[in-house]
């Protein structure tokens, strides 16, 4: 896998697991998939990034203030942590989305780094080209990430096997993920199949 690729693993905390203020159904099982993504990554040398949502206290996005959720992955809230079992290496750039009191933050191309750098110019600085997207919500945060990818001209691959949806109507995730592939995205299920 050349360094040209690049892995985004989309807001895996606990807030969005099981047990978590907002869970996505099975969202606990997209952690096995994206640790084996992800040794993968790092043995190829090629750049990971883990998006989260970083929410204020109060912010226009939870319903205590008029919006669609509840309080979720407050920041320094142990909802906010990564899920425990998330196998990050030491060299992953955290991004943080949302934390603004007006941002709703659906997709990682929102987010910036510790250092204030947005996700984009992250990936162009290293010369990423191709973008593999995993993670929490299918239908919601990797959807948006997907598609501000691809209007930001990155190619991106969905890893489906590694993304759960929240389906407040039965086939959010599956229009999500028609939508996804209507855009330009590509798909891949497992670490055999991975384009190189």
């Amino acid at each position: 896998m050349q360094s040209k690729n690049a892995l985004i693993v989309v807001d895996v905390q606990n807030d969005f697991c099981p047990g978590g203020a907002l869970p996505v159904t099975e969202g606990d099982q997209v952690v096995s998939p994206l640790n084996r993504y992800i040794a993968k990554f790092e043995q190829a040398g090629s750049p990971i990034f883990a998006t989260r949502d970083w929410h204020p206290v109060k912010t226009s996005h939870f319903n205590t203030s008029g919006g669609p959720w509840p309080p979720h992955c407050i920041q320094g809230s142990p909802g906010a942590e990564f899920h425990p079992a998330l196998k990050l290496p030491s060299e992953t750039v955290i991004v943080s989305a949302g934390m603004g009191p007006d941002e709703d933050g659906y997709s990682g191309f929102l987010g910036r780094d510790a250092n204030g750098n947005k996700l984009v110019d992250l990936l162009r600085q290293r010369g990423v080209q191709r973008i593999f997207v995993g993670g929490l919500a299918t239908d919601y945060c990797v959807k948006h990430t997907v598609l501000d990818g691809l209007k930001e001209g990155f190619k991106v691959v969905l890893l489906t096997d590694s993304v759960r949806g929240v389906n407040l109507q039965p086939d959010d995730s599956a229009r999500a993920i028609k939508e996804m592939l209507n855009a330009g995205a590509e798909m891949a299920a497992d670490l055999q199949k991975i384009p190189e």
